[in-house]
């Protein structure tokens, strides 16, 4: 390969890395700010709603050891229930197998922190956060609800919710180191320009079906 045709790879590869870059940079930028005044940390100072969106995540990291995210957010809800600033929690998670089965363990889990098994509500079909904020409207009428996951999940499930015409807010549940999570808060970079992509191309969720009515 010649110098000249280096040089053009080199060129293009370039403009593609720093297009890149403004995507991540522009797409960051826009859920942040589009969130930034619906995100709560104070169980005081939040409004109270009749549902928390609890979006599902493992229980157990690939080392075996109990997930940090999951921990936290299993105390946010359940925080916010004994606050009396949610009536029922509706629980968003994957179960796409039999062995697999995220709104179980979390309801489990939930009992144990005092919660009632009637105001805990499974939805199983929370694949991505997508799936979890359009079902909680489409599926159990709530068009109003308030979110609960960590700040920066929380962010992304605001700017569809906003997109998808529901009045949600969110509660923030407590972070992670960047140590812990770096693997993490990378693979958000890339979720957040996979919303752009999602909402451009009209996708859906992977299912919808009959409805249901919490309370």
């Amino acid at each position: 390969m010649n110098k000249t045709n280096l040089k053009k790879i080199s060129k293009i590869s370039l403009i593609a890395f720093l297009l890149g870059c403004c995507c991540i940079y522009f797409a960051n930028k826009s859920i942040s700010n589009t969130a930034k005044k619906r995100l709560y940390s104070s169980v005081d100072h939040i409004p109270k709603n009749k549902v928390g969106l609890l979006l599902g995540t493992s229980k157990y990291v690939a080392t075996g050891q109990l997930n940090l995210y999951y921990q936290y957010r299993i105390q946010a809800a359940a925080t916010l229930y004994h606050a009396s600033k949610i009536e029922y929690i509706l629980v968003s998670g994957d179960n796409s197998t039999k062995s697999y089965n995220e709104p179980k363990k979390i309801k489990e889990d939930l009992i144990k922190k005092g919660v009632p098994e009637n105001k805990i509500v499974l939805d199983y079909a929370g694949f991505r956060t997508l799936d979890s904020v359009v079902r909680a409207q489409k599926v159990f009428g709530e068009n109003q609800f308030t979110v609960i996951s960590q700040k920066f999940h929380n962010e992304r499930a605001l700017f569809l919710a906003d997109h998808f015409n529901s009045n949600a807010i969110a509660f923030n549940a407590k972070g992670v180191s960047s140590r812990y999570g770096f693997k993490v808060q990378i693979r958000e970079y890339f979720a957040r320009v996979k919303v752009f992509i999602d909402l451009l191309f009209n996708v859906k969720p992977k299912f919808l079906g009959d409805k249901i009515t919490i309370g």
